[in-house]
């Protein structure tokens, strides 16, 4: 069964960047769960060949802003794994397989996460080593190397998204503020922050149910603005900061990622 997003979905996600908290002009956000939503916050819709391009989208916001952002695979695919591993009568618990991958070895193989083969239900493990592969990396077989490949793709695909925005804006983001479930994956955090070279503001994890509450507090008058309601959220949330770490390591990730991802679309079976 394919995912998809409902306009419900979509009107939920309109208030992260009320909750984002983010506390300087210009910063990146990253919704992350099942699809990661990358962008930036603008004034104006950015309208133009470069954003159209780039397969970016403006969606209004609170307050009359906008969000220019790319919506990216996210953690569907290590929810997908977790799945089959189960069937297989491999349980594994979410924090486990994220102590797996911290023992993997790093910076092996990578996948594009949207990848057309990764986008329905299967045997999602066979598919990222059939990617790794069809592209010559070696092909991760544990479910730790597995999950390490993945939780290392996203960060990349993260980095490599900010970029984007970062040359249609004309602006480079000052920190990132990692925002929803994905907040509580330490390792997609830290590698967010490692692949982009920016700072990750991991946190709050229960966004849209804050952003929804600040903006029925602003509709009765309790807050009286969006940067006020900001405030509010800083004052209360104090999110854990990532700083980039290994940064010769990560640049020639980086350059390794997008060779991997330029190769042509695979086709697999179920």
């Amino acid at each position: 069964m394919a995912r998809s997003r409902t306009l419900a979905d979509a009107d939920a996600d309109s208030r992260i960047c009320l909750i984002s908290g983010m506390a300087r002009a210009g910063s990146a956000f990253i919704s992350a769960g099942t699809w990661s939503l990358v962008g930036v916050e603008v004034l104006q819709p950015i309208i133009s060949e470069a954003a159209f391009a780039a397969n970016l989208t403006n969606e209004g916001g609170v307050g009359g802003r906008f969000r220019l952002l790319r919506n990216v695979t996210g953690l569907w695919l290590l929810h997908e794994c977790r799945r089959v591993w189960a069937l297989e009568g491999r349980d594994h618990s979410f924090d486990q397989l994220v102590a797996l991958a911290k023992e993997a070895a790093p910076l092996r193989s990578f996948i594009e996460p949207d990848e057309p083969a990764f986008a329905d239900q299967g045997d999602m493990p066979s598919r990222v080593r059939a990617y790794c592969a069809h592209t010559g990396q070696p092909e991760p077989v544990e479910p730790g190397a597995v999950v390490r490949c993945i939780l290392e793709s996203l960060a990349l695909k993260h980095a490599q998204t900010i970029d984007v925005l970062a040359s249609v804006t004309g602006t480079t983001p000052a920190e990132i503020h990692l925002v929803g479930g994905g907040a509580r994956n330490e390792l997609l955090c830290r590698w967010t922050a490692a692949a982009a070279g920016i700072p990750v503001l991991a946190g709050p994890e229960e966004a849209t149910l804050l952003g929804n509450l600040l903006v029925q507090a602003m509709s009765l008058g309790e807050i009286a603005s969006l940067e006020e309601g900001r405030e509010v959220v800083r004052a209360s949330f104090a999110p854990m900061i990532y700083e980039p770490q290994d940064a010769s390591a990560w640049q020639d990730a980086r350059e390794r990622f997008a060779r991997a991802v330029a190769l042509p679309t695979l086709e697999v079976g179920a």
